[in-house]
């Protein structure tokens, strides 16, 4: 977890990419750019703005052979060790990231290279790299008084309430490669800022391997558990699965299969599904972790509840009690009308 509420711009340094394929030029500011108390709180609105919406998904500095061949690592390296350098190294950084602008659909735009103070991750206080880029120019207008009329003026400048591209370095894990967050808004090229300017892979801690474990389990259950039960199963399937990482702190992989999986024939299909699949969710070789709690309680808000019929009639189920939807709800066949049914128990209807 992440907090910016108190975060502050130390420095600021702004320089200009162009595009290499189509000859555009790079330009370096000489010094640091200034921010007054009106512009500050605007910055970073607009810098830290897209890290608040967006999932915490995490990102590390790597290389096939070592950390150390990584430009943005030993850029990152730079700074943390001499903060007062950050202008000069934001001009290495800028010229790393102009080598990489050579696709044609690259666009070019203003980089903005900031030294932060006063972050948390994992309740940890840390600085932090934040590296911005603008690329959409929007139009606005601007007027001007003359003797007797007000005149129209179209220019053209960075909209500030939507960020091109950024990431936040904290200075958090450099054994592993720094922890990172990252944004993309304008993904015209996927491997541009990732893999070619940021060189990084997922960072591999307990919040990355409780999504992508239940990850796995959500398209087990789709491909597995409702093709052989029903769309009430696979329901109740990822409402026990979601709980047993809400309650526990470790998952344990054979814990989970005998809570979970009442079926033998399940618990079987299960264990072949990883043996397949796990290659594609990262966890082939993963039988335990600690759990992320926060992970948790966002997949509980991407799983749907409800089961949709083709008579445009709606089932909820309630997750929070879960016992209700095994006790009070079967499934049957009508011979007479050759349709399947749901027949639901209850005392009296509650009202909203």
């Amino acid at each position: 977890m992440i907090n910016l509420f108190n975060t502050q711009i130390e420095s600021l340094s702004i320089h200009r990419v162009g595009n290499k394929s189509r000859n555009e030029a790079i330009f370096l500011s000489e010094t640091p750019g200034t921010i007054n108390d009106e512009i500050a709180p605007l910055l970073k609105e607009y810098f830290f703005k897209p890290f608040r919406e967006k999932e915490e998904n995490y990102y590390q500095f790597a290389h096939d052979v070592d950390l150390e061949y990584n430009d943005m690592y030993n850029f990152a390296n730079e700074i943390f060790a001499n903060p007062s350098n950050v202008h000069e190294v934001s001009k290495k950084i800028t010229k790393h990231l102009f080598e990489q602008s050579n696709h044609p659909h690259i666009k070019n735009g203003e980089v903005y290279v900031t030294y932060l103070t006063h972050l948390t991750i994992d309740n940890n206080p840390v600085d932090a790299i934040g590296i911005f880029k603008s690329e959409l120019k929007a139009d606005f207008l601007q007027f001007e008084e003359n003797t007797s009329n007000l005149d129209m003026i179209l220019q053209q400048g960075v909209n500030l309430s939507k960020l091109d591209k950024g990431c936040i370095i904290f200075n958090y894990k450099k054994e592993e490669g720094y922890k990172i967050l990252t944004v993309d808004s304008n993904r015209y090229d996927a491997r541009y800022w990732l893999e070619h300017f940021l060189s990084v892979d997922a960072f591999e801690d307990e919040n990355f391997m409780t999504k992508k474990y239940l990850k796995f389990v959500q398209d087990f259950a789709k491909e597995v558990v409702l093709p052989a039960e029903d769309k009430k199963e696979e329901v109740m399937f990822m409402n026990r699965s979601v709980n047993y990482f809400a309650k526990n702190d470790e998952f344990e992989e054979e814990n989970f299969i005998n809570e979970v999986i009442d079926n033998p024939d399940i618990q079987m299909e299960f264990k072949n599904y990883k043996t397949d699949r796990g290659e594609k969710y990262s966890i082939e070789d993963v039988s335990s972790f600690p759990i992320a709690n926060n992970a948790v309680t966002d997949a509980r808000k991407k799983i749907k509840n409800v089961i949709n019929l083709d008579t445009n009639v709606q089932i909820k189920l309630d997750f929070i009690n879960p016992e209700s939807a095994e006790k009070f709800i079967e499934k049957g066949w009508d011979e007479e009308k050759q349709m399947y049914y749901y027949l639901v128990y209850f005392n009296k209807e509650q009202k909203q």
